[in-house]
């Protein structure tokens, strides 16, 4: 059996599309590659019952708010997600609903051992390369590989249902060889449009192709009109039932609390962790998922869903680190999703100066963030991870004219400078990029996992 060492080895040696900053996304990414070496080794996801999550922003919240309902229902959660943000361990979690009530609000909760990891790559890995060498579509990529080890462990593990995230898209993605209970789609926006395409109608074709089988349940958020036209049609096209929040599922927002009136039931008065109203909108997108499982007989009661809803924690997602002063976390790495993050920090905070740790990939829409962000800032900081796909720090200096600007040459020199600078009042706010997140994360916690986030409030 491989070592972790050597599993971790094994894994850096596939081609990982997630690190590259421009590649032939149609041409690359072939769904039937992952089908056949699937097919090769018995199918394990045929043995799984699935919520598959697509969008473009949100759908790790969304899905991490489906996984903690169930697990409060009783039942045993896989959960996958993409990117990771410090381990990619972090991606493959199986929650339980024997998890001792002490671990409940740990960062990664349930994610997969060393030993298991490393044990079961020794048992694909014969597959993997005997694939490599008789595949008409070529080798697997690092998503497809390590897909295909989420099946293989949440079949081992026998979880009862698996919430899947799709990696990049939707129609192409590794993820897609499921054939879900529930399809929930997350707001689109523009991202990723070299791969996906240039306009929402194109995106929400590739995000909405994981709509595949006649009567699957569909829950969508509020989208634009085109991308909602889109998401329309693809369902009435293949026979499937279509839910979406703010016509079918009412959302409420009153102060910190919100309510949701769902397919089957009310839901007054709700808490959740994450912050935001942008994540109220995925709460009730999750409920409805949750909701939708019940035409599969998967039933949740409204106080697991409330109680599920309440301990959901979502790391990297306007997540607070340290108060006095203030430090916030959040990976909003197109325009959208930092317009959600200003308002989130306006609505939630009070602050004297804000210190601005920004660091974007190149593929990204760098005006878009920065002309977003610009007058949310006093001070910036401008900075890059460790990878081929960060924008040099000074690409991003002229969207900051008339601001107390900085260069760093890393995530450790940018944290030690915020520091440096930051009152006891102020609050520093660290965005960009989840290598930028996930970087700045193991600075704070030298990478010891799971940890139990600080007590803070957002007042």
């Amino acid at each position: 059996m491989m070592s972790y060492p050597e599993a971790v080895a094994y894994l850096e040696s596939f081609v990982n599309y997630e690190k590259i900053p421009c590649y032939p996304y149609k041409r690359s990414v072939k769904l039937k590659r992952i089908r056949d070496f699937l097919a090769s080794i018995g199918n394990p996801h045929h043995a799984l019952r699935c919520v598959h999550v697509a969008g473009t922003k949100g759908k790790g919240s969304t899905s991490a708010c489906i996984a903690f309902m169930l697990r409060a229902g009783g039942y045993r959660v896989g959960l996958y997600t993409s990117p990771h943000l410090s381990d990619f361990r972090e991606r493959i979690r199986v929650l339980s609903a024997r998890t001792p009530q002490e671990s409940l609000g740990y960062a990664f909760e349930g994610m997969i051992t060393k030993n298991a990891l490393a044990r079961l790559l020794s048992q694909l890995k014969p597959a993997i390369e005997k694939f490599r060498r008789v595949s008409k579509y070529g080798a697997l990529s690092f998503f497809e590989a390590y897909t295909s080890l989420a099946f293989l462990y949440f079949k081992e593990r026998k979880v009862d249902i698996a919430v899947l995230e799709t990696g990049l898209g939707g129609r192409l993605d590794a993820t897609n060889v499921v054939d879900p209970l529930v399809c929930a789609i997350t707001p689109i926006s523009h991202e990723h449009t070299r791969q996906l395409g240039n306009t929402l109608e194109k995106i929400a074709k590739e995000k909405a192709g994981i709509v595949k089988s006649p009567g699957v349940i569909v829950i969508s958020a509020p989208q634009n009109n085109d991308a909602g036209r889109v998401i329309r049609e693809r369902c009435a096209r293949v026979g499937a039932q279509l839910f979406t929040v703010g016509k079918d599922i009412r959302l409420k927002m009153t102060g910190t609390l919100f309510s949701v009136q769902g397919l089957f039931g009310e839901y007054p008065n709700l808490k959740i962790k994450l912050l935001g109203s942008h994540q109220r909108i995925n709460a009730a997108v999750a409920i409805g998922a949750v909701e939708g499982l019940r035409y599969a007989n998967i039933r949740i009661g409204n106080r697991s869903i409330r109680k599920g809803l309440n301990r959901t924690f979502w790391p990297g997602r306007c997540e607070v680190v340290a108060r006095a002063p203030f430090v916030i976390l959040d990976g909003a790495q197109n325009k959208a999703s930092a317009l959600a993050l200003k308002k989130a920090i306006r609505e939630n905070f009070r602050y004297k100066d804000l210190i601005l740790v920004l660091g974007i990939s190149q593929d990204k829409d760098i005006q878009g963030i920065c002309s977003t962000l610009r007058n949310l800032a006093d001070t910036v900081i401008l900075t890059k991870a460790c990878t081929i796909r960060a924008s040099e720090p000074q690409q991003l200096y002229g969207y900051f004219a008339g601001k107390r600007r900085f260069l760093t040459a890393d995530i450790k020199s940018a944290k030690l400078l915020a520091e440096t600078m930051a009152g006891k009042n102020d609050l520093v706010l660290v965005t960009g990029s989840f290598f930028v997140i996930g970087e700045f994360r193991r600075c704070l916690f030298k990478d010891q996992y799971p940890y139990v986030p600080r007590s803070v409030s957002a007042s």
